[in-house]
């Protein structure tokens, strides 16, 4: 299991980016090692501070394994980055991860936290017909990360699983859960480790009733 490419992109506007018309989701992979703090990697910008900000969201890693099933789906090569994803990483189930699993990645420590939820960017940036909805049917979300420690990650480091919570929910069904599946969500909830934001979820997929 490890990283094949690190990927930091920079906020340029663009008209098609939604309503803050700003995005950073054309991710470039770079050579060099690059530090995970608490905002995320250094060098990488972010067009929405509200939608994909905050330190549950430092992160987003995508598997090399999951874009060679959509080159299939879509009969069009996708490079690494491609989905706006800062690790794309190889022989890691990142859609088989578990809510609040930590990886050692380098010398930083990251914390899963949930699914990626594909956006009105993400849609024009792929310029796909029906594009959210396909990725939502596919559930090959690709996750994202805490960082719990600050560290330098770079291109070829092996990603370790350091904890892994038990009777937990992966990150494809956190996705369902998101998309409405009360008993998956009411599962989130019973999750020690699950980050903040999943109250605010979970409220709305079950009616503003946590029970």
């Amino acid at each position: 299991m490890r990283v094949i490419s690190v990927n930091v992109g920079k906020v340029v506007d663009a008209a098609w980016a939604g309503k803050t018309g700003r995005t950073a989701i054309d991710k470039s992979p770079v050579l060099h090692r690059v530090e995970a703090r608490p905002e995320g990697l250094a060098g990488d910008g972010r067009g929405d501070l509200v939608n994909h900000g905050g330190e549950d969201h430092a992160v987003y890693a995508y598997a090399r394994e999951d874009y060679d099933w959509w080159e299939g789906e879509l009969g069009r090569r996708l490079r690494d980055g491609r989905f706006g994803e800062n690790l794309t990483t190889e022989g890691l189930d990142v859609n088989g991860a578990l809510l609040g699993e930590r990886w050692r990645v380098g010398s930083a420590v990251l914390e899963v936290s949930g699914p990626r939820v594909p956006c009105v960017v993400f849609r024009n940036w792929m310029d796909e017909p029906g594009w959210v909805r396909r990725f939502t049917d596919a559930g090959r979300p690709g996750a994202y990360l805490k960082v719990v420690e600050a560290g330098e990650l770079g291109v070829g480091d092996g990603v370790r699983v350091l904890h892994r919570p038990r009777d937990g929910v992966t990150v494809a069904e956190a996705f369902r859960a998101f998309h409405g599946d009360k008993e998956l969500m009411r599962r989130v909830l019973a999750v020690p480790e699950r980050a903040a934001f999943w109250d605010d979820v979970a409220a709305r997929v079950l009616g503003g009733s946590l029970a």
